[in-house]
Parts: structure tokens; sequence; C-alpha cells
């Protein structure tokens, strides 16, 4: 009688346990079954026969909506009045606003900004460890500690099992015994490895590997902010494959505001044939399929998960690449070219702080990325690895060093050849950054018309500055520029592009912006009868000056106004004349 009362009441769950003994899901031992049942408490489901689970962390996201203060939700903020000379010296040796981050909390809140299925997704109840290995070099303070406080906070808890901060010979007198004794009070499971001298960025990486424990390995950089439910996206599809690679979507940390903002919903990771990092469009079913992961050819860096047991398969990181430079390529093949794969998840999103300007000098008196490129071409890249060198000769002059490890590496793996990659995995690689380079349609100096002295001068600006300036002429490389095959026009061998973000002013500003191939708001076209620079698919604006004051922007287009007409030195008349029948993009 007893036994039949416990089976009325317990039966549903007799019924499983026996179900899945049966099936060899698990053995006779109670403790798999003790698990299972506490589990399905918390929320398990089957999805397709598999069991999944809800993540968010609900009481802390509703903690998030009430905290109010500067930067709170991911505004943008500014310094209080009285603070400019602090701020000028953080500058300096920060190349961010860093004293504004000092004013923003360290566990400041964040929007959501995922894509809205993001929100209902359950991911496997059963998913591996992770380790959070974070490298530094004389980082700040604060933004330091927002990664590992943004790192932990929004991380299932139960996951993520220690935070590894990778101290590369910093300098700075507070990232010592302070740092230590601050993780130890607020955040014990963060700990601080320390490197005897300057390793550079990448053997920093692989030293943080070597003192992790947990079953994947998770790269961040030391000035971001993980996102609502970060860790999931990026976990799963290790489970299901031990040797996939998983990055998460990199948004945008304003260096002067800290505004957290989207960088685009997504595109495809690649490279140009100068090993410059590029994006390809997505595909039409990863369209159809967002916001599920979604395959792609190359890391954008320093953000990724990977199991440690596949990341010690390929050897981790080549050690004889110097600092930085080059590791995202030499990852990115070994995990397609040795049976891997390698997503983006675009549930899992994280900012970085992409710095004005690098504030540190050069570690070391050789070009040492020149010949960690060249370490990843002779290793990896086959016969493929000549259009490099077409484009940098001075390559083939430096030396690799000892590579025999890393050709060990790709034999013992059985690794696939680089036309595998190429055909198989970027195989729209060559359709937008062309094995060889097609011409020009101009280029040289630019000539004002309505003062034949002035050209048009760069000044060397980089990226998010601003495009202003007239100059005496000069055949100096600062006064040379190319209206490329792709429709975009740049200073010569640069890859930022003019860009003009916003046309809604009379004299629109032009912007240095990363190219991306002439697309919407960096297409440019000379109108050699008119002598006019026009601008955008319509070609309703062009390129304007004031030689008063020797400056450039963009207005509407009048053919009579002579400071709109440019002069180049060098064009190509029957290229110009086909402009509209030639598109670069397939």
């Amino acid at each position: 009688m007893r036994l039949r009362r416990v089976w009325v009441r317990h039966r549903e769950k007799l019924l499983v346990a026996a179900l899945l003994v049966l099936t060899g899901i698990i053995m006779t031992s109670p403790k798999p079954l003790a698990r299972l049942v506490r589990q399905e408490e918390e929320g398990v489901v089957l999805v397709d026969g598999l069991r999944k689970k809800n993540y968010h962390d609900y009481n802390y996201m509703k903690l998030e909506t009430q905290q109010r203060g500067l930067g709170e939700q991911g505004a943008g903020a500014t310094l209080p009045t009285g603070l400019e000379k602090e701020k000028d010296e953080f500058y300096k040796v920060n190349g961010f606003n860093a004293r504004l981050s000092d004013e923003i909390a360290l566990n400041r809140s964040l929007k959501d900004i995922r894509h809205p299925k993001c929100q209902k997704y359950l991911y496997l109840a059963e998913l591996p460890t992770a380790a959070v290995v974070v490298p530094f070099h004389n980082e700040h303070w604060s933004t330091l500690l927002r990664t590992a406080f943004s790192a932990y906070n929004r991380a299932p808890k139960h996951l993520l099992k220690e935070i590894i901060l990778v101290d590369d010979a910093s300098t700075k007198d507070f990232l010592g015994i302070k740092l230590d004794n601050f993780l130890r009070e607020n955040l014990p499971i963060a700990r601080v490895v320390r490197l005897p001298s300057r390793w550079g960025l990448i053997r920093a990486r692989l030293e943080g590997a070597k003192h992790a424990k947990a079953d994947v390995l998770i790269f961040l950089d030391s000035h971001t902010e993980c996102t609502t439910n970060w860790l999931p996206p990026l976990l799963e599809p290790i489970a299901q494959n031990y040797k996939a690679a998983v990055c998460p979507f990199i948004d945008v940390i304003d260096f002067e505001t800290f505004e957290y903002r989207a960088q685009d919903e997504g595109r495809r990771g690649s490279f140009d044939w100068e090993f410059y990092y590029k994006r390809l469009p997505l595909l039409a079913e990863d369209e159809a399929n967002m916001p599920m992961p979604f395959k792609s050819p190359v890391m954008a860096g320093g953000l990724f998960a990977i199991s440690s047991k596949f990341f010690w398969e390929l050897g981790g990181y080549d050690p004889g690449l110097d600092i930085w430079g080059g590791e995202q390529y030499e990852l990115s093949f070994k995990v397609w070219q040795c049976h891997g794969v390698m997503y983006d998840a675009p549930c899992s999103r994280i900012g970085h702080i992409y710095r004005k300007f690098a504030p540190f000098p050069n570690p070391r008196k050789d070009n040492f990325i020149a010949r960690n490129y060249r370490r990843v071409a002779e290793v990896w890249m086959d016969d493929y690895k000549k259009y490099l060198y077409m484009r940098q000769p001075g390559w083939l002059q430096t030396d690799t060093g000892d590579i025999s490890e890393q050709l060990a590496v790709r034999e013992r793996n059985k690794c696939k050849p680089f036309q595998w990659f190429m055909e198989n995995v970027a195989f729209d690689l060559a359709k937008h950054y062309p094995l060889i380079e097609p011409p020009d349609y101009c280029n040289g100096t630019i000539q004002s018309l309505a003062d034949p002295k002035l050209c048009i001068d760069s000044k060397m600006k980089g990226q998010f500055e601003r495009l202003d300036s007239l100059g005496e002429c000069s055949a100096s490389s600062q006064f040379q520029f190319q209206l490329t095959a792709y429709k975009d026009l740049r200073p010569l061998k640069s890859h930022n592009c003019w860009d003009v973000p916003d046309l809604q002013a009379k004299h629109a500003p032009v912007l240095l912006f990363g190219c991306h191939k002439g697309l919407g708001n960096q297409m440019w076209k000379y109108d050699m009868e008119n002598y006019l620079i026009r601008f955008g698919h319509d070609g309703t604006h062009c390129l304007d000056s004031s030689t008063l004051n020797r400056e450039i922007f963009v207005s509407r287009c009048d053919m009579t106004s002579q400071t709109q007409k440019w002069k180049w030195s060098f064009f190509n008349e029957e290229r110009l004349r086909n402009y509209d029948n030639l598109d670069p993009r397939p």
C-alpha cells in the first residue's frame, strides 16, 4: 500500500528517471537524478528534446533600471566644470577621457540593446564553466575594474569560475598592491597574474590561459563592458562542439563621453591583403536567422571564447608573435583550417573603448608587427601569401624567426590548406578585397581652382578626426589622395576614408573614418567635365571650400561656384566615363 502511494505521488519523476536510465542519459546513481529534478524546479524545459534554461537574472536587471547617476543606462556624460586640467592630464596617458570614467560607477547600468528575440532565448541547461582572461598594461583604474565588475555582475555566477587579470609589466602604482587588496575585498573571484617584464598582449593572453582552470577561455580587452546575459550565448556553441570559437558583437563605448552604443547589427569578419581587419556582408540565411549565431571567417581580435581543450590542441597563440598584431588572423586561420568553426553570437554584446590615440610608446626597436604578419603568412597562407607581399614587399626582408613548431601544429592537427579556407569559408572575400587591386579613378593632389596655389591637406590626420584643411600645394604625402575603385576617397594608402555622417548642416564636415567600400556616406564621384567632387549616390552635394579660412566641407552642388571646383593631378578618363557601370561590390 505504501509503495502504491509513493508511485501515485511521484510517478512522473520515476517514469522520467526510468526513461533516462534506459536511454543511457543517466546512470543508476541517485546524484544525477537529484540534479535533474532540482534544475527542472529552477525552470528547465525540454525544447526539441534538449534541456534548456532561461539564464536571465531578472532581479539584477530590475535593479539596473533603478540606478541613477552619471553615465547610467549607458548614457553619454560630461565632466563637471573645473576639471579640464585633470581631464587633459588623464587623456595624455590613456587616449580616452579617463577622468570622466572615474565619475561613473564601476557597476553602472546599461540599456539592453540586444535583438528583442534575445530576451526570450533559452540555452542549454548544462553549460561549461568559463574563465575570463584580461591582459592589461598601465590600464586606467576605473576602466579596468568596470571590465571585471560588468563581466561578473551580468553573468550566471555558477558558470563564471574565475577572472584572471594579467598585468603586463604595468608601472602605475595603483595597479600593484592596491589592486590586489581591492579585488580581495570587493571581487574575490578575480585575481592578478603579473609578468616579470613587458611580454605584450599576445603572450599575456597565453600566460593567463595557462593559469585558467575552467572549461572555456574568454578573452576580453581591459576597457570593455559586458551587457545583459552576455555569457550563455558564447558558451552554448562550445557546449555543442568543443572546436567552436565564439565572438560577441562588439559595441562602442565613446572615448569622450562613455556613451554605450551599437557599432552595427552584424557583419562577417574579414581582412584585406595588407592585413587590415575588414567586414563582409551578412549572408541571406544569416539575416533570416538573426539573432542566431552565424559563421564568420575572421575574429575582430581580443574578445572571444574558445574551449581550453581546443585552444591548447591548436598550440594556443604562436608564442613567436610579439606584443600585438596578426594574432586574430593566426587564430582564425587555425580554428577553420584545423577542423573548427567560428561564430559571431549577436545575443552576446560587449562594449569596447576605441582610444582616440595610442598612448604607449613602441616597446620594441624593430618592426614586430611586420614580423608577426610574416610568421602568420608563412605558416598558414600557402601560396596566397604572395598577395600580401605584392603590397608589402618590405615584409620579405623581415626575419620570421623559427616557425618549425607552428608548422608542426599544422601537421599534427592535419589542418587544411589555405585554398580550402578561401573557397569554403571566406568564399566572397576576393570579390570585396581583390587579390590584385583594380586601378583608381583618380589619385594625386586635389587642387582648388578658386585659388590654384591651394590643395587639400590631410595633415596626416587619423580616424575620427575632421579633414578640414587647405594648404600650399606640395608633393608631400599629406597632399596625396585616391578616389579608389571602391568609389571611396582617402589619403594615399590610408585605410581611413572621407566620411560625411551628417548632411543637415549647411557646411557639412568631412571626417576620416574606417573605409567600408564607398557605401552610403563614403561614396564619391569626380565630375571631370565640371571639376566637381560629388558626394553620395544622388550626387546633389559637392565638396566645397573657403579659401579665405582654408577650410573644406560639403554643401549643395552649385555649378557656378568656383569654390566647388577641383583638379586632380591624375584621373583615369576611361574609368570615370564608365563610373556608373563599374561596381566593385558583388
